[in-house]
């Protein structure tokens, strides 16, 4: 094992979404920022452009040889000739190996958008594989967690998401819906491998409707804006138009409107616009994996949220206190309960947002936990004087 005073850490993003951005990017541009005297990192933020069967040696290997600390994420994006062959070479290179993922890989379900492509590649095999050789796997949960325990030889730890709040899009001014009088502003913030998930609720939009007033609630669609690829905005606009028609029918009305939203490093914009989030959830254990990041978003800016019970909802949401949590069933009538109680009573709602506030607040911010992994890896590298 390589050893220095200073970590040499290289930072290898899956791509340049969410996930990197939450896991990889973000947390390592604050790590440079504040323990640039304990650490020097460098980033590789284009694996997307590689010949997945070149020789990853040929592309990094000036910064192989130079770090102490690879630390990379997910394989869909990269192939699994990519994953082996940048194992392999940072092994033959003495560095330490972490592997970070958010998603319980291994157990994809049927009708979630990459099952039939782990299943053609056996990415589920090959993620087993990572796990096992991986000096450190990190990932969001508990849950998470004791679900791979088994398959990690090295160390596996929890390193729970954070915000930048430094960022102008956390700290920008809100409005917020103060009398019956305004309609209740509804949103749901995702990807688009998120299909079964909406399934959950089919009809949703419609049930509400009828309970308090289409005049008195809005609903919207936020997410990432399309990648550029030809033919992918097209494909993307298909997909929110799906779930258009899952929740509201064929015909929308005039109270729904669907957005195409934000880059990741300005997701904060979209809960402008917001008054209430939600977040259906189909429940299985890749789900029950999932980490809080809607939860942390929607707090931030003061906006509970209702949730299926499942994830790591249940560590923050309390019922009629934070927000809603919806049994795993997620029965319509439960959801458009809750949804209505918000409809009905912007005041209370304004509470619950207030108190999932502070809780976000003082949980999840980035400049409290930047810390946090570069003291795994100090401790692991056995870096400390002490």
């Amino acid at each position: 094992m390589k050893t220095k005073e200073k970590i040499k850490i290289l930072v290898v993003p899956a791509n340049d979404g969410g996930c990197s951005y939450y896991r990889a990017i973000m947390p390592f541009e604050k790590l440079q920022q504040h323990c640039s005297e304990e650490a020097e990192i460098r980033f590789d933020k284009n694996p997307l452009n590689w010949n997945t069967e070149t020789n990853i040696a040929e592309k990094i290997s000036e910064d192989i040889e130079w770090c102490d600390v690879i630390m990379t994420q997910n394989i869909s994006n990269f192939g699994p000739a990519f994953m082996v062959e940048l194992f392999k070479t940072a092994r033959e290179n003495n560095c330490f190996i972490h592997y970070d993922t958010d998603d319980l890989l291994t157990e994809i379900y049927p009708g979630h958008r990459l099952y039939d492509i782990y299943q053609e590649r056996k990415l589920s095999e090959l993620t087993i594989g990572l796990y096992k050789n991986a000096d450190l796997v990190t990932v969001t949960q508990k849950k998470f967690a004791n679900r791979i325990v088994d398959h990690v030889n090295g160390t596996l730890a929890v390193v729970k998401n954070a915000i930048d709040f430094d960022l102008p899009c956390w700290n920008l001014s809100k409005q917020y819906r103060t009398s019956k009088k305004q309609p209740c502003k509804v949103g749901w913030v995702g990807g688009i491998h998120h299909e079964q998930d909406v399934k959950q609720v089919p009809g949703l939009g419609i049930s509400v409707n009828a309970k308090v007033g289409p005049e008195n609630i809005r609903w919207g669609f936020y997410g990432r804006p399309p990648l550029g690829e030809e033919g992918k905005e097209d494909w993307q606009q298909k997909v929110w138009d799906e779930y258009t028609r899952i929740l509201v029918g064929p015909q929308k009305h005039k109270n729904w409107a669907v957005f195409q939203a934000m880059p990741t490093d300005r997701y904060g914009s979209m809960y402008l616009d917001m008054d209430l989030a939600i977040a259906p959830l189909e429940w299985n254990n890749f789900n029950d994996s999932k980490s809080e990041i809607k939860l942390m978003e929607a707090g931030r800016y003061g906006i509970p949220l209702i949730a299926t019970d499942c994830g790591a909802y249940d560590e923050i949401i309390e019922n009629g206190v934070t927000g809603y949590l919806i049994p795993k069933d997620n029965k319509k009538s439960d959801w458009t309960r809750a949804i209505s109680k918000c409809v009905k009573d912007p005041k209370h709602t304004r509470e619950m947002g207030r108190k999932l506030k502070s809780i976000v607040d003082e949980r999840f911010d980035i400049n409290k936990v930047v810390h946090y992994r570069l003291d795994l890896y100090k401790q692991l590298l056995n870096h400390d004087e002490n």
